[in-house]
């Protein structure tokens, strides 16, 4: 198999003539908890700033636990680079009124893009009346709509969401997100692209005219996706277990195959008419580096300011 660093877009099949628009990434990040993986954190925002994303956006706790550490992730991401963040909103771990603050500060810090989630409730709000402040999140929307014109950015759900009554119900609660002002659905990871593809069908048929941009997860450690799939109902095909079973235990081994499992997603993707992705980068940039060459997006400034 080849290694990581001899994957190069040349190896690969061209698009077809249906993937015509220029193509546009976005990444993912989330907040360190110590040194050393803030370290990690700021090298791969300084590999993958070049790439030029349509906008990073920065993780928020579920349950708020987070804040502190993702409103400084944003300052610094303002202050040292060009890059247009985004960061999430979750509506669970405070009261309205905290969040509303939140969202004022963001905007008048310049921040013009938000990602609106719900947020899964608090591990000890059983008792509580309420663990959000908007129990649904139309209501987030909506919140987030009355504070100023923000570009939001809401979640999907290509094998539906593990708490929706049905497919249906799961496809409604996302326009009517849309129709409160979100304009763009970001969806959840997914690695058969034929459930992506149904899914943007029936968001159309549905009468959602907002772009569905697929969430991309590059494999570094397979364990731990498959860990990640079984907490949010996402399919693992067999085949890609196979895939990855059949490898000996060689890191390098594991994060080619990696490359070469998104890179085909991506590609099938693109031959499909999509021409934005979302990547979930874990904070690591190899593999992310990897998908945007093979897309053809090649490095220019770095978007990094000098200190």
């Amino acid at each position: 198999m080849a290694v990581l660093a001899e994957i190069r877009t040349s190896d690969l099949p061209a698009p077809t003539a249906r993937a015509t628009r220029p193509v546009a990434a976005s990444f993912e990040f989330f907040p360190p908890n110590d040194p050393e993986m803030e370290q990690v954190l700021w090298n791969t925002v300084r590999t993958l700033a070049p790439f030029a994303p349509r906008f990073v956006s920065v993780t928020y706790g579920a349950d708020g636990s987070t804040r502190d550490r993702t409103r400084e992730v944003v300052r610094r991401l303002r202050a040292e680079t060009d890059l247009v963040t985004a960061p999430h909103i979750t509506s669970s771990g405070g009261s309205r009124q905290e969040l509303l603050d939140l969202v004022r500060d963001y905007w008048r810090a310049g921040i013009r893009h938000l990602v609106a989630l719900r947020g899964d409730a608090p591990a000890a709000a059983n008792s509580a009346p309420s663990p959000f402040a908007y129990a649904r999140g139309v209501d987030l929307v909506r919140a987030l709509r009355s504070v100023a014109d923000f570009d939001i950015s809401v979640a999907a759900y290509p094998e539906v969401h593990p708490e929706a009554q049905s497919a249906r119900d799961d496809l409604d609660n996302l326009k009517r997100k849309i129709d409160a002002g979100a304009t763009r659905a970001i969806t959840q990871f997914f690695f058969d692209n034929s459930v992506y593809l149904r899914f943007r069908d029936a968001c159309v048929a549905a009468g959602i005219t907002v772009p569905i941009v697929p969430g991309i997860l590059p494999i570094n450690r397979f364990t731990q996706v498959q860990r990640f799939a079984r907490r949010c109902g996402a399919s693992v095909p067999p085949a890609l277990v196979r895939r990855f079973e059949a490898l000996d235990d060689s890191d390098e081994a594991r994060r080619a195959l990696g490359a070469e499992v998104a890179i085909e997603q991506v590609l099938e993707l693109r031959r499909q008419g999509t021409d934005s992705f979302h990547l979930y980068t874990l904070n690591r940039a190899d593999l992310s580096v990897a998908v945007c060459r093979a897309l053809g997006l090649g490095p220019c400034a770095d978007g990094i300011r000098a200190p």
